[in-house]
């Protein structure tokens, strides 16, 4: 059967009222309509449902069973259009975030502020890894955005990336240091001195040793780590010369905890971007963080 869902909503008034002329109040259609609609449902059914009484109209057998299954539908609709206003006006809803440690921390918390003020009953789930690993969760549906450190190379075309911030990469030591390199340096040089890098696997360190291989160079790191906020505070201990963003270390050069190393070339700056799939079409609180954190709509 193809019957038009109209007919079922009003047989579940008329049935609910029993009563014709109550029922058009109700849907504000005619009295006649609405007999019509009954007549013509019946027809497509073929048996009666209701029958005509002095107060109005009363269900058959048939009917009564048939309403038990109709009202069920009817209230699953409704709680499903009521559901998805909820969701449409971020009343209730959960977003998945891919994203590594560093990012989440010197990257995503405003941003994740901000839209917790505004929309308090989201849930927001964190999942940290290697970008390699949150594009698998984000491909098999584990995720629903990954936050990166955009490579300079062709992503696959399933996934769509939206770039949203340039950070600009350098050289750090602490004021204690006992070289205050007051002279520029070539990045050669640097093999000179102890360097504190990130661990080999994650993006900074691979951005790095992709701008160094183009200059026929490798670095030497005297102490590799592989968290990037240890980068930072053993470069402020005086250990050695740290590679950091500098978008992430402004109140360290600001207080003087932390200067740059002046160098004779400069590092080429980096994107860091958005991703998800692009045949899944973000819920409407992903859209909405997304909104926030490029600054205009999706």
């Amino acid at each position: 059967m193809n019957i038009d869902f109209e007919l079922y909503r009003i047989f579940y008034v008329v049935a609910n009222h029993e009563n014709i002329t109550k029922a058009s109040y109700e849907l504000n259609i005619s009295q006649p309509a609405i007999s019509k609609s009954i007549k013509n449902l019946e027809e497509q059914l073929g048996g009666k449902l209701f029958i005509r009484t002095k107060r109005g109209v009363t269900l058959t057998e048939e009917g009564k069973e048939f309403y038990r299954y109709i009202k069920l539908a009817i209230e699953y609709i409704s709680n499903a259009e009521n559901r998805f206003w909820e969701l449409s006006q971020l009343e209730v809803g959960n977003i998945r975030i891919g994203v590594s440690t560093t990012l989440t921390k010197e990257f995503l918390l405003p941003y994740l502020k901000t839209f917790h003020t505004l929309y308090p009953k989201i849930d927001i789930q964190i999942t940290t890894g290697m970008t390699s690993d949150l594009f698998f969760k984000l491909r098999n549906g584990l995720v629903d955005i990954v936050i990166l450190n955009l490579k300079d190379k062709e992503y696959d075309s399933d996934f769509k990336i939206i770039p949203c911030k340039e950070v600009h990469d350098t050289f750090v030591i602490s004021p204690s240091y006992p070289d205050k390199f007051p002279n520029r340096i070539s990045v050669a040089e640097l093999n000179n001195y102890p360097l504190i890098l990130q661990a080999k696997g994650s993006n900074t360190r691979t951005f790095l040793d992709q701008v160094m291989f183009q200059k026929d160079i490798v670095l030497k790191p005297s102490i590799e780590l592989t968290s990037y906020s240890l980068v930072t505070e053993f470069t402020k201990l005086g250990m050695g010369i740290g590679y950091v963003t500098k978008e992430y270390i402004g109140t360290e050069l600001a207080q003087g905890e932390l200067r740059e190393i002046p160098l004779d070339c400069e590092i080429p700056s980096r994107m860091i971007g958005i991703a998800f799939v692009k045949k899944q079409l973000p819920s409407f609180s992903t859209r909405k963080l997304i909104q926030i954190i490029i600054g205009k709509d999706l």
